[in-house]
């Protein structure tokens, strides 16, 4: 079941991210700093979390 999710958060502000940055943040469901989201390992998911890696932490 672990193999299929992935645990993402937020450790970075968007504040001065540009606007497809700070889309795909919110398309991770994450919102403030700190927030946390476990979502499905998918390759749409893999995808958005390549555009801000810099922005996040990432727990498999």
């Amino acid at each position: 079941m672990s193999s299929k999710t992935i645990t993402v958060k937020l450790k970075k502000s968007v504040i001065t991210s540009n606007p497809r940055q700070k889309a795909c943040v919110k398309g991770l469901g994450l919102g403030k700093t700190g927030t946390e989201r476990t979502l499905e390992n998918t390759p749409a998911v893999r995808g958005m979390i390549k555009k801000v890696i810099h922005l996040l932490e990432i727990k498999e």
